[in-house]
């Protein structure tokens, strides 16, 4: 699964998606960003296999908002590893702010 194909999975949501960062925004939205490297493949003193990781966060004024499940749902269907990493209030903004950590080749 690719970078481009994860940002093709978030679009069909059906909420703005953004890459590293949104202005502005007075609805619920997600906002996407690899950051990382993660479990990488190594042989005979080369990179055999590049795992890039990132970030997808969530932000909703809706409690038990159901596009969490979507999405957890959604990465699921498209084989992209997941992990919810944090989930927290923001007392300046009133947004649920959901993270998941995910993993791509």
């Amino acid at each position: 699964m690719t970078l481009e194909a994860l940002e093709n999975a978030l679009l069909e949501l059906g909420v703005p998606v953004f890459h590293y960062f949104a202005f502005g925004q007075t609805g619920n939205y997600i906002v996407w960003a690899e950051d990382s490297e993660g479990q990488s493949l190594h042989a005979d003193n080369v990179k055999t296999g590049q795992v890039i990781q990132g970030t997808i966060d969530y932000f909703t004024k809706t409690e038990n908002d159901p596009l969490v499940k979507q999405i957890q749902d959604k990465l699921n269907e498209v084989e992209i590893s997941w992990r919810l990493n944090d989930i927290f209030r923001e007392d300046d903004t009133g947004y649920i702010h959901y993270e998941w950590v995910f993993e791509v080749i």
